[in-house]
């Protein structure tokens, strides 16, 4: 799956459980047998770190929108889309009362149900609680002439030199490479691939 990895640092050591991925030869027909074109789905167990969630990976060799990538990470309320250099909020949070006409099933039912239900909304909610709330957007970038690469370079050396302790030691290295090998294998095997994080080894 490339560079599409997930950082330790977020999730802890609890990556993966389930691992599935499908994918096909779309435009390298070269006798190559990797597919040009993958998705796959991950599925996170909650932890006392954090809930149940899902990761979903998208790779295109061969991608009209050119040498560019995203990561997004969805929430109830908003999204925070990652940058080269920082990232940005977008808030999207849901009016406390639910919709109701236009969208749903309630001009499917007759009049006088359709009467009710719509006396009992308003009973239940008030005007305000109808509307959604505006929280304008956040956006963090790094300090001018920051260097993400030269900082994990320097890091390194650190570490090296001094024997000072890093964060993205083997296992670090390991824990965040190995779910995106199992794409691979889910792939050729056609199946979904369990992975324990702990232990670092497939079930």
């Amino acid at each position: 799956m490339g560079k599409m990895y997930l950082q330790p640092k977020i999730t802890g050591k609890s990556l993966t459980a389930k691992i599935f991925a499908s994918g096909q030869l779309t435009y390298w027909k070269d006798e190559r047998d990797v597919p040009d074109v993958m998705v796959a789905i991950m599925h996170y167990p909650e932890t006392k770190e954090h809930p149940s969630f899902q990761v979903t990976l998208r790779v295109n060799f061969v991608s009209g929108n050119g040498e560019k990538s995203v990561t997004r990470f969805i929430g109830s309320e908003g999204i925070i889309e990652m940058g080269d250099n920082g990232f940005v909020i977008s808030n999207s949070i849901m009016s406390k009362a639910p919709g109701i006409g236009g969208w749903d099933a309630l001009n499917t039912y007759p009049e006088a149900m359709q009467k009710e239900l719509l006396k009992q909304y308003d009973q239940k909610y008030s005007q305000e609680e109808r509307q959604q709330p505006i929280k304008p957007d956040t956006k963090y970038s790094a300090p001018e002439g920051y260097d993400e690469h030269l900082e994990h370079f320097v890091n390194f050396f650190e570490g090296v030199r001094t024997g000072k302790p890093v964060v993205e030691d083997p296992v670090f290295g390991f824990r965040a490479c190995a779910p995106c090998l199992a794409c691979n294998d889910s792939y050729f095997q056609e199946r979904i691939i369990n992975w324990d994080p702990v232990n670092m080894k497939l079930i």
